[in-house]
């Protein structure tokens, strides 16, 4: 559920896209060109059942990641995702049902990838955001998330913007959200977010490149200055989209 917002004024500025084997490479602000450039690791996020990611798409990200990162991870979020299917109306068996669906589509066209272009299994691997729960700098970054859930102000504005804007794409005409949807558009958001913010810790690389087709939805707060919620100096996010007609 990743919902796209407009670049940091820092970085619109400053950055200009880079055009990487047909995709058009755009970081968020100028350490995360830094971030892009060392080339130590990236992070391409997949979304279950979005026609986006076809086979051929992930296949071509997969190369590409390989191609300028000594390492690569694709990620797809398998958490809530029945619950949020339920939280939608559907019932429990139906919404496990599409739930499974959505995810073995995903995890077989991830793992296809990565059969395809790293053989071996040396650089490139295919993770479950499931996988990450028993990982001790994830489970800490994920607690931290619960506290300002609570404390801070201004991570709780923006998570109520995101499920606000997520829900009413979603809602019937006239239908309020439910306490259900929003408490279960929260508990996907807040598993998503620990990738967002320290990668390198979680996964022990020097630095981490977070790839996906839309911005971040927090990323005017995460790479805002001052203090509060924010990425880690090692951590970095970029819009990686498709040029049309091929590679380039």
């Amino acid at each position: 559920m990743v919902t796209s917002a407009t670049l940091p004024g820092s970085a619109t500025q400053a950055l200009k896209s880079i055009v990487q084997q047909g995709f058009l490479v755009q970081p968020c602000t100028p350490h995360c060109q830094v971030v892009q450039r060392d080339g130590d690791h990236a992070v391409i996020g997949v979304s279950p059942g979005n026609s986006y990611f076809s086979a051929q798409r992930i296949r071509d990200l997969a190369r590409w990641g390989l191609a300028h990162f000594d390492r690569v991870d694709i990620v797809y979020t398998d958490v809530y995702v029945a619950e949020m299917f339920s939280a939608m109306g559907y019932s429990e068996i139906e919404a496990r049902r599409k739930a499974d669906k959505n995810l073995r589509g995903v995890r077989a066209k991830i793992v296809a990838a990565v059969d395809d272009a790293d053989p071996a299994g040396q650089r490139l691997f295919a993770r479950a955001m499931s996988d990450f729960r028993s990982n001790d700098a994830y489970r800490a970054l994920h607690a931290d998330l619960l506290r300002r859930s609570a404390e801070d102000e201004e991570f709780r504005a923006v998570c109520a913007e995101l499920v606000a804007r997520f829900l009413s794409s979603k809602a019937q005409d006239g239908v309020a959200p439910t306490p259900r949807q929003h408490e279960v558009c929260l508990d996907y958001i807040r598993a998503e977010v620990p990738l967002f913010l320290d990668t390198p810790a979680i996964l022990g690389v020097p630095s981490s490149l977070n790839c996906y087709h839309q911005l971040l939805p927090m990323a005017e707060l995460l790479y805002a200055r001052g203090s509060g919620l924010r990425a880690s100096r090692n951590q970095g996010h970029a819009i990686v989209t498709p040029i049309e007609g091929g590679v380039a």
